[in-house]
């Protein structure tokens, strides 16, 4: 494969480059300046030349006619054919075409040097000057600004050197970045002679220097950007050429092998050629190649649908480049699903040939490694052996002819503690199709099983602050490339998945690799998000991440159905993007998975029953009222088991840590806690859920006990014993009962209408917010609008009308980070706008309307969040539970809780949850007789009033982002 224009447009490039010199020079070459054009004149001409050029390219590319690379390879031509009429121009402009042979030499670098650009990519160029100057020195620096400035001047990005050949090899050898960049450099015009001298010494510079130096830094520089882009590839919003498995992953690649083979361009290291070292098959440099354009067409949309230099996938241009692509809706999975399953199984396949070519290169430049362990007797025994430290099948051994061998090996590696050679993971890609015949082999599954659930902890330990192992595994995902490393369950779990032995083994896994789900909640794909979840268990389990998640360990340390959790953490989510409930399909899949890995019907019938309920405790802890008897009674006699609870709330606890590093938070933490107490409460024979008056009565003489030892008088203390209904005393320990004594005591003594009270509680990851106010219809829904205002977001709270009429609200409160509001201005102005709208001296709407507007909204549009109510009347006895589903947006609580008053409501609780741009409100509520709403009618009224308020705001919200959008623009 040639790096040159597509020889079809070759003449089309000649053609227009001739054309450009004729208008340039109208009297032919040499023409005198009396035959040159004006600069202006100039420029005007090699503009509408540039978008000539560039609508060209487009419009071939567009409509299919040259792929990815040709498109890069046309523009790079094209440029080239501008950049010497232009320099040819600028020579006669200046004088220096008057000697008699060009004093410098222009070249292209980088990826420009490769002859490939992408749309709006820099134009790197080289101006190589001798290295002792004459007379002439003056008039090259006067040409090289003038076609500096003419190319800035078309609204061209040049990223641009002026050296000598001397300069060039120092620069060179302090920095590997510009090593990089002149191992590329192609002449464009100038003297060739210079440029060939050029050539000649930095070639002798490179020998000199040793691949060990370059390959060593290239190596530092990728794990430096893997890191600083997400370190993923399964990222759902990816940076398709920095991140990992992307373009520049491909181009390192390229200049290891360039540096050790001597390969020229990436299409040569990709060519049939090249398997001929024996590194890659045929079939394997074909997918390569393939990867190269699917990666250089994803580019080349994604600049022209942004207009600019854009490299990151987002979610706002994904289904437009899938798109323009032509993926369209297959069955149930959506067009831009497909297409990003496209790219994350291309990104794939970047990273196999990664770990197949990497470590030859490395071999070669670096020879074989010191100090390397051998194989032993029964290792060589069971047809394995050991190559620079890493193992890999014997000669004989065949795994075609006995595909259990692929298990066995990775068996051996994790007792040895061994990495695969590269021939082996070559291997176990080419043959992973026969994987497929040992499912249900007995020896497979508990190899399997034994590679994902890891070696179980003798006595797990909590790791101290700062633990190494703890920090070098801190990142969201855990991949082959990565060395020193320590190799848990995840390691394995990575090589069964990118080899595809986990999708042989497993015909549902293969249906989920490479699966995004269209949302800006869940950070990777889903075999990653799964992958990540098993790897977080492990930690866990292993004391690991014991100040992180207290109460995983603690529960890990009693785990009595190990295999059966690690199992449903894996199945959990197998059946997402099928449609119907993701829960419920996996629970079925569950029933025939677990036989086949060798698991006995008990197991089953637990890993299958925590899949199915597997965001039970997550949906009642964040969506419903805790404090509510019929919750915690209505979820113990679903889960029935204190081994149940344990299993699903170590399950729950790892999936949401997978999803992404900010969902998981304290606050969160702190209602899981609470609520599996509770219900452990329950499912030990406890019966305070159910002796509701009995608790009340503890509750109230346990306070007032509490308030006469602090020194309250009695009479006061007889005063707040009677101001709270049941539910109240139920509600709160006996800490926040007493602080509100206090403050209702004090409140009462000075006669102030509102009192605002604010408790950061860091530890918990929110602040307490307690406002006595007077109660009216409305009230809460001013208290949310001026909270969002302050700008921060209501995550929990309880509404209680005292017997006095006096409302006592309690507000959890984070700010935008998800942690807990507590700057002392912040506070104070929070104080401040509740005083303010309680008071009518603050236009609500008005100011929401304002923080609106500061909320960019084009990448979070593209997702899709309908409009949802559900009315439910059985989650609770006393109450009418409201839930509604919608866009999150500041004000979306204030609208909602205002339009609840305007239907007659009293809002008991309120609890707020959201997943990425969706939130999910809930409410518990009651009519003013204090009564569940029974007439149907009524219900249908509250719903369709609640849902038509939702659909105008998002409708409004949209056009405002539309307006806003069209401004910066």
């Amino acid at each position: 494969m040639s790096n040159a224009a597509p020889p079809s447009a070759s003449a089309s490039v000649e053609a227009m480059t001739n054309a450009l010199h004729s208008a340039l020079f109208p009297a032919g070459e040499g023409g005198g300046d009396a035959c040159a054009l004006p600069r202006e004149d100039a420029i005007g001409l090699v503009r509408r030349h540039l978008s000539r050029y560039q609508a060209h390219v487009r419009e071939e590319f567009e409509h299919h006619r040259l792929g990815g690379a040709e498109a890069g390879k046309l523009l790079a031509a094209y440029t080239d054919g501008m950049i010497r009429v232009l320099a040819a121009f600028a020579m006669q402009q200046t004088g220096v075409d008057s000697h008699p042979e060009a004093p410098f030499a222009i070249a292209a670098t980088g990826g420009y040097g490769r002859g490939l650009l992408a749309p709006f990519s820099d134009i790197d160029l080289l101006f190589l000057v001798p290295d002792i100057q004459d007379g002439q020195g003056e008039d090259v620096r006067a040409c090289v600004e003038y076609i500096l400035y003419f190319l800035w001047d078309l609204g061209l990005k040049v990223g641009h050197a002026t050296r000598t050949i001397n300069e060039c090899i120092a620069e060179a050898e302090a920095d590997t970045t510009v090593r990089t960049t002149l191992l590329d450099a192609r002449a464009l015009t100038g003297s060739e002679s210079l440029f060939s001298m050029f050539q000649a010494r930095y070639i002798v510079a490179c020998v000199r220097a040793g691949a060990d130096r370059f390959i060593t830094d290239k190596r530092k520089e990728r794990a430096a950007r893997h890191h600083r882009f997400g370190d993923s590839p399964y990222l759902v919003e990816p940076n398709i050429k920095e991140g990992r498995g992307g373009l520049r992953d491909l181009q390192t690649l390229y200049w290891m092998c360039r540096y050790t083979f001597g390969t020229r361009h990436v299409s040569d290291l990709l060519a049939p050629g090249f398997s001929e070292l024996g590194l890659l098959t045929e079939q394997e440099a074909k997918r390569a190649r393939r990867a190269w354009d699917f990666l250089w067409r994803v580019r080349f949309h994604l600049h022209y649908v942004s207009g600019r230099a854009e490299e990151r996938l987002t979610f706002d241009v994904q289904p437009v480049v899938g798109g323009r692509m032509g993926y369209t809706r297959h069955g149930r999975q959506v067009g831009v699903e497909r297409f990003m399953r496209h790219y994350f199984l291309t990104v794939r396949e970047v990273m196999r040939l990664t770990l197949v070519l990497e470590p030859a290169v490395l071999r070669q430049a670096l020879g074989p490694v010191a100090n390397a362990p051998e194989a032993d007797s029964q290792m060589r025994d069971a047809g394995f052996t050991v190559l620079d430290g890493r193992i890999l099948p014997q000669r004989g051994t065949s795994f075609e002819d006995e595909p259990i061998q692929m298990m066995r090996l990775l068996d051996w590696a994790k007792k040895r503690k061994l990495p695969i050679h590269p021939m082996a993971m070559h291997q176990l890609i080419r043959w992973e199709r026969r994987a497929a015949s040992l499912r249900g082999d007995p020896e497979t599954a508990r190899i399997f099983l034994d590679l994902m659930c890891g070696d179980p902890p003798e006595r797990p330990q909590r790791a101290p602050r700062g633990d190494a192992t703890e920090q070098a595994d801190a990142t969201p995902s855990f991949h082959l490339m990565d060395e020193g490393r320590r190799k848990g369950n995840a390691y394995w779990l990575h090589i069964l998945n990118e080899t595809g032995l986990m999708g042989r083994l497993l015909p549902d896994w293969s249906r989920v690799v490479g699966q995004m789900q269209f949302d800006t909640y869940h950070v990777f794909t889903v075999d990653e998000h799964i992958i990540d979840a098993l790897r977080i268990l492990g930690r866990v389990e292993h004391g690991q991440m014991a100040d992180e998640i207290p109460i995983a360990y603690d529960l890990a340390r009693n785990l009595h159905s190990r295999r059966a959790l690690y199992v449903a953490v894996m199945l959990h989510d197998i059946a997402k993007g099928r449609g119907g409930d993701h829960s419920e399909i996996g629970s079925q899949i569950a029933l025939y998975v677990c036989p086949e890995l060798g698991m006995d019907s008990e197991e089953t019938e637990t890993v299958s029953w925590l899949v199915l309920h597997h965001l039970l405790l997550s949906h009642t802890a964040f969506q419903r009222d805790i404090d509510d008897p019929k919750t915690i009674l209505d979820l113990a006699d679903i889960i029935q088991s204190p081994e149940r609870l344990r299993l699903l709330l170590l399950l729950t606890i790892v999936d949401m840590r997978a999803v992404g590093p900010r969902v998981w938070n304290a606050w969160k933490a702190t209602l899981l806690n609470e609520l599996y107490m509770r219900v452990a409460e329950v499912l030990e024979g406890s019966l305070a859920t159910t002796e509701r008056d009995v608790r009340v009565e503890r509750a109230k003489d346990a306070t007032s006990r509490w308030l006469v030892e602090d020194g309250m008088n009695e009479a006061d203390v007889r005063h707040f014993m009677g101001l709270g209904y049941g539910s109240y005393w139920l509600s709160f320990d006996h800490d926040t009962h007493a602080r509100h004594a206090r403050l209702i005591s004090e409140s009462e003594r000075v006669h102030s209408p509102l009192t605002v009270e604010t408790q950061p509680l860091p530890a918990r990851g929110v602040t307490e917010v307690t406002i006595y106010a007077a109660d009216h219809p409305g009230l809460f829904s001013k208290i949310a609008g001026a909270v969002a205002i302050a700008g921060a977001s209501i995550v929990d709270a309880r509404i209680h009308t005292m017997t006095n009429g006096m409302a006592l609200d309690t507000l959890w409160i984070q700010d935008a980070g998800g942690a807990a509001f507590e700057e002392p201005q912040q506070l104070a102005r929070l104080s401040l706008l509740v005083e303010q709208a309680l008071t009518g001296h603050l236009n609500i709407n008005r100011e929401i309307a304002q923080c609106g507007r500061r909320v960019s909204g084009r990448r979070m549009r593209a997702i899709h969040v309908p409009p949802r109510v559900v009315i439910d009347n059985r989650a609770s006895n006393t109450c009418t539970v409201v839930e509604i589903n919608g866009r999150d947006r500041p004000g979306l609580l204030h609208d909602v809780t205002a339009a609840l008053s305007e239907q007659k409501l009293q809002i008991a609780s309120a609890h707020i949850t959201t997943y990425g741009v969706r939130a999910v409100d809930v409410f518990y509520v009651k009519d003013l007789f204090g009564l569940k709403i029974t007439d149907k009618g009524r219900l249908d009224r509250i719903r369709t009033t609640l849902l038509a308020g939702l659909q105008e705001a998002e409708a409004a919200a949209q056009r405002r982002s539309s307006e806003l959008e069209s401004i910066t623009i």
